[in-house]
């Protein structure tokens, strides 16, 4: 081999070892096929080190007992090889166990809910951290859950579309907006977009949503930025890094924009963000629970977590999650369970009484902006209702059936992407 001077003592015993398996195939296609074919060329570097770890894997998968003396020999030359193969398989396994959902049984979780709620009275400062694990009861898929987003992406499935409209606010958004009503809460921090935690009466101010809000689009020419909050999903035409939304500003006529911050994307608005609420309410924070989150995320915003504090004057740390998150190891207490079945122990606990949604008296109504005539035709998405028999939302009615609902929005848009972005690669 023109390379054999540059090569390792193991790495020429591969190199022999791949010549002579090369040579078996060429005498067996002989046998099959007739006349002798012209050789190959001999085998590169990088040709051979493929050709072994294909080798010494094939065996490695082998149970010991099933191993022939020649197989074992090839793996007692090869310990660079087996030991990475032993690395992967130990990754592999950590990140399965890591993805398993774990509930606590009834009796633990009670009792970690009594700790929980002692926690809650004894705060003086508690913010609560949200993420996609508290809206799955509204039928609204998380990311990384057996069923998640991202999940089913990496495993070559399809998401199915998601009718966001019928959503409603969950047990948990009700239990929230309750604690803050008797100022148990002081201030929310939530990773969604879907627009649940207004729905459930949380005031704006106490609110900090930090990937955006689908119900709201903003004109960023006006000084400050106007809102127009809309009963229906304003992303269907916007995706990363193209963010109009096809409708104009009733007062200076600029081009709205969406308020979703995408993956690999940085928020820049001021609101519905209210990133400033949210560091300020961090800093203060003497108790942080964390709600359906993954913390995957969470955990790149240093100015949520006080890192800059010493360990000791930190804020305690609460976390509900049925999967592992990165933050579990730093936790005062980790309750494996569905988030609304910690919320009901909780405000049991707390002798709170959780109070039920009424789709009457959404506060979106009141706060959405109707559209202006000739702005009907501008989005397809299924308006949030109010019951029959009561009084319609603002919006002036459709003169004409809607065209079917494409996927898309900030949910499927996002998703549809990272698919294509996968399976190119």
């Amino acid at each position: 081999m023109a390379a054999g001077g540059s090569l390792s003592r193991s790495e020429r015993k591969a190199a022999a070892r791949a010549e002579l398996l090369q040579q078996e195939e060429q005498r067996d296609r002989r046998r099959q096929v007739g006349p002798r074919a012209p050789p190959r060329p001999p085998p590169g570097r990088a040709a051979v080190t493929r050709c072994v770890c294909r080798q010494v894997s094939r065996i490695w998968r082998k149970p010991p007992a099933e191993r022939s003396p020649e197989e074992c020999q090839v793996l007692s030359e090869s310990d660079d090889i087996v030991r990475e193969l032993e690395r992967r398989r130990k990754r592999r396994e950590r990140l399965r166990r890591r993805q398993e959902e774990v509930c606590d049984e009834p009796e633990e979780l009670k009792r970690k809910a009594i700790e929980l709620a002692a926690a809650v009275r004894n705060a003086k400062h508690l913010v609560i951290y949200t993420g996609a694990g508290i809206s799955t009861a509204a039928s609204i898929p998380d990311y990384r859950g057996p069923n998640g987003i991202w999940t089913l992406l990496q495993k070559g499935r399809s998401i199915r579309a998601t009718d966001l409209s019928e959503a409603e606010p969950t047990l948990t958004h009700m239990s929230i907006a309750c604690l803050h009503k008797h100022n148990l809460v002081q201030h929310v921090v939530s990773q969604n977009c879907d627009g649940l935690h207004l729905r459930s009466g949380l005031p704006r101010a106490a609110i900090s949503e930090l990937h955006g809000n689908m119900y709201i689009e903003v004109c960023t020419s006006c000084t400050p930025n106007r809102e127009y909050v809309r009963v229906f999903d304003v992303t269907e035409r916007t995706a990363l890094h193209r963010h109009h939304t096809g409708r104009m500003c009733h007062k200076c006529g600029s081009q709205l924009r969406d308020t979703i911050v995408h993956f690999g994307e940085k928020g820049t608005l001021t609101q519905p963000l209210n990133w400033e609420a949210a560091t300020e309410a961090a800093s203060k924070a003497d108790v942080i629970l964390c709600l359906g989150s993954s913390l995957k995320v969470l955990k790149k915003y240093p100015r949520l977590w006080c890192m800059s504090k010493p360990p000791t004057r930190r804020p305690k740390l609460y976390i509900v999650n049925l999967q592992w998150t990165p933050k579990d190891d730093l936790a005062a207490l980790k309750l494996h369970g569905r988030c609304d079945d910690v919320m009901r122990l909780l405000m049991e606990e707390l002798g709170l009484e959780i109070p039920s949604y009424d789709r009457a008296r959404d506060p979106i109504f009141a706060l959405a902006e109707p559209l202006r005539p000739g702005e009907e035709g501008t989005h397809s998405r299924k308006p949030v209702a109010p019951p029959p028999g009561t009084e319609p939302p603002r919006e002036e009615p459709r003169q004409e059936p809607p065209p079917p609902a494409r996927p898309g929005g900030w949910l499927g848009r996002g998703c549809a992407k990272g698919a294509r972005r996968r399976k190119s690669n």
